[in-house]
């Protein structure tokens, strides 16, 4: 999960503290501002602490666990990063891939990431069960972030978004150039 939180409209943020444990999601939120709202606010970067974040700056960035967790009151505006892009765009979102490079060993090469996606989905619950009580979730709220809300192929629509957030991170500064993808799916 990717949130932006502030206390008022993305609009009216000046500054965001930016938990860089991602880099795809500290490059999303910086095109998001730019390209979509069409400013930018000063970026701060914090470890994943959002009341220290948010005490020092308009909105945060979080990510992962922290993002999951923490407590949605107060009168905070939460704001999916998948979403907004969604909005945007009308494309889906790739926060993470498995890739392997055209120069990778041949035992890097013989790993099949399919069949280990498939293993991991076969134990969701497993899943579930170890992390419900590190995270304190639900395990309702769990089921539908695995089963709902993560993607575990990559579609056109999704390489859709995928190309145009290399060539919008391009555009914006944010990676030196854009390298074509090959799948390996068939």
């Amino acid at each position: 999960m990717v949130l932006v939180t502030s206390a008022d409209d993305l609009r009216s943020v000046r500054t965001v503290a930016v938990d860089e444990s991602s880099r795809t999601s500290a490059a999303l939120v910086r095109i998001i501002f730019r390209e979509f709202l069409g400013f930018e606010p000063q970026w701060r970067c914090y470890a994943p602490n959002l009341k220290q974040m948010l005490s020092e700056n308009d909105a945060a960035l979080i990510i992962g666990d922290p993002a999951m967790t923490f407590t949605r009151e107060g009168g905070l505006c939460v704001f999916d990063m998948a979403t907004l892009w969604r909005e945007y765009t009308g494309l889906g979102f790739v926060f993470a891939l498995w890739m392997i490079r055209d120069d990778a060993s041949t035992a890097d090469r013989e790993i099949d990431f399919r069949a280990a996606c498939d293993e991991g989905l076969t134990r969701a619950e497993e899943i579930i069960d170890f992390y419900q009580p590190l995270l304190g979730l639900p395990r309702p709220e769990l089921q539908t972030y695995l089963h709902e809300n993560i993607s575990f192929c990559m579609n056109a629509e999704m390489q859709a978004g995928l190309d145009l957030y290399y060539k919008l991170a391009h555009k914006h500064g944010l990676i030196p150039g854009v390298k074509p993808l090959k799948s390996i799916d068939a």
